[in-house]
């Protein structure tokens, strides 16, 4: 992809698209940390802003920068609403929290682990038991590419059928993730939710516009039978709405928002 340097330090624009993209190789390990720190701490208040919380369930994850077999978390018992980047866990492999002060959620270790170790392409992970999401999985129906934006997924989820109760065995983690593979959503029936991405903006954007697509689903169905795009039509607004880029860069204005609006969830 052809770049050219952006005004914006740390970022490149593409010149292809003329959106902004990240620059990583600018920053070091320290700056990359906290960035996805901020990130994965706005995302949660952003969850909480959306009402997907339900309880203690709803975990996002993002993998370390410097030690590729930990994740960051949000801590167990912690609402999304009040999360900041000081609360935030690192756990590794055998499910240790190696930095912070809070447990983990046994469900957020197995589900997450496994994706990060099975994919090193899944940056991110979010994971919430949506209403739409529910209502979807317990229909056993994936989207369908009645619009642009549920295109993204054309080709690119799976439904997971084999419910076993809560997700608390490491073994359960290992099958969801092994059916997950490379597609950056698995619908779970009865359960909820999960996408993965290259960067934790792009991962919580695919998470967003996956419950929005549900809801739009199952609005159309109530009202009548909706039409599909064909296959054509599908792969071409994939090829749009399906973009990682633009996935990154949807995120960044939710970013804004809510920082500007809760500026202490950046507290360190």
């Amino acid at each position: 992809m052809t770049t050219v340097e952006d005004r914006t330090p740390g970022y490149l624009a593409d010149t292809r698209t003329g959106l902004p993209m990240p620059d990583r190789e600018q920053r070091s390990v320290e700056e990359e940390r906290r960035h996805r720190k901020q990130r994965l701490a706005a995302a949660l208040r952003l969850f909480g802003q959306y009402g997907f919380g339900e309880g203690i369930s709803g975990h996002i994850s993002v993998r370390d920068p410097e030690h590729h077999d930990r994740f960051w978390v949000n801590p167990f018992g912690v609402s999304f609403n009040l999360v900041r980047v000081k609360d935030l866990i690192l756990v590794d492999s055998t499910g240790t929290v190696v930095e912070g002060a809070y447990p983990v959620n046994p469900s957020a270790f197995v589900i997450h682990s496994k994706i990060h170790e099975l994919n090193p392409a899944a940056e991110a992970a979010a994971h919430a038991h949506t209403a739409h999401s529910r209502a979807l999985g317990a229909l056993g129906r994936l989207l369908e590419p009645l619009d642009q934006e549920s295109a993204a997924f054309y080709q690119d989820q799976v439904l997971y059928d084999d419910y076993r109760g809560p997700s608390i065995a490491i073994e359960q983690g290992q099958d969801i993730a092994e059916k997950l593979g490379d597609r950056r959503a698995i619908l779970l029936r009865h359960h909820g939710l999960i996408t993965v991405g290259g960067s934790i903006e792009e991962a919580v954007h695919w998470f967003f516009t996956y419950d929005s697509c549900a809801q739009v689903q199952l609005l159309a169905a109530a009202a009548g039978t909706p039409r599909s795009m064909n296959h054509e039509q599908a792969m071409a607004a994939k090829d749009g709405f399906g973009d990682r880029q633009l996935g990154w860069f949807s995120f960044q204005l939710l970013y804004e928002e809510i920082t500007a609006a809760h500026p202490e969830l950046l507290d360190e």
